[in-house]
């Protein structure tokens, strides 16, 4: 393989281009002969993400490594595959939850992959603030971490939350003589998505953002 100087940096450029914004560049060594991208300011529910790519810059390509593959590219046709396989191994996965232990509301979300629940969560209690960030993210974007902690509350499940002041789905149901939304023959209904009540704007959200904080508010995900 014998790829001239020019066309290296056309596919560098392309690869800052790709990235930036998204994911924040870590040298590796002196920074000539590795580079290493992580999203940018995010970790995971799960615990501190790993590196997301990894370039390896040879005499006459780059090496691109992505969750596990490697891609040799010498050009800018070549890193075109890296682009496609880099989308697809952000996109959100819509099913990455056990359902044996699921806890599920009234309204047929699932309590335990809620921020509010204070019971047994899936993501586990020590996660509740990196996924803080995520719903701040998503739905108050505009709030500072600061604002977004003063509306913060925790919620013991349908049977036990806010008896004086019942949530719009409790509302709801009293006002048609049933006991929850997934025996009303309008559910899923514009009321029953307790997560999207106020709506997202449009912008740029992460992938792992949309699975954390948007799908498990959305009727029939996960298992709802």
């Amino acid at each position: 393989m014998n790829t001239d100087k020019p066309t290296l940096e056309k596919v560098s450029e392309a690869a800052m281009r790709f990235m930036r914004g998204k994911y924040v560049l870590d040298e590796v060594g002196d920074g000539k002969d590795g580079l290493e991208f992580r999203e940018n300011g995010v970790r995971g529910p799960q615990g501190v993400g790993e590196t997301f790519m990894s370039v390896r810059i040879r005499e006459d390509r780059y090496d691109f490594h992505i969750d596990g593959e490697c891609i040799l590219v010498a050009d800018l046709e070549a890193f075109e595959a890296v682009k496609r396989l880099a989308l697809v191994k952000k996109e959100p996965n819509r099913k990455p939850f056990p359902k044996e232990q699921a806890i599920y509301g009234d309204c047929g979300h699932r309590c335990d992959l809620c921020i509010h629940y204070n019971g047994n969560t899936t993501y586990g209690e020590e996660s509740r603030e990196e996924l803080k960030e995520r719903v701040r993210r998503v739905y108050c974007p505009d709030s500072t971490k600061e604002e977004f902690e003063k509306g913060f509350f925790l919620c013991s499940g349908c049977a036990n939350a806010w008896p004086d002041d019942p949530c719009a789905q409790k509302k709801c149901v009293a006002e048609k003589g049933i006991d929850k939304c997934v025996n009303c023959q309008q559910y899923p209904c514009d009321k029953a998505t307790a997560g999207l009540q106020d709506g997202i704007q449009p912008r740029s959200i992460l992938a792992d953002d949309v699975t954390w904080a948007i799908l498990p508010y959305v009727p029939e995900q996960y298992g709802n």
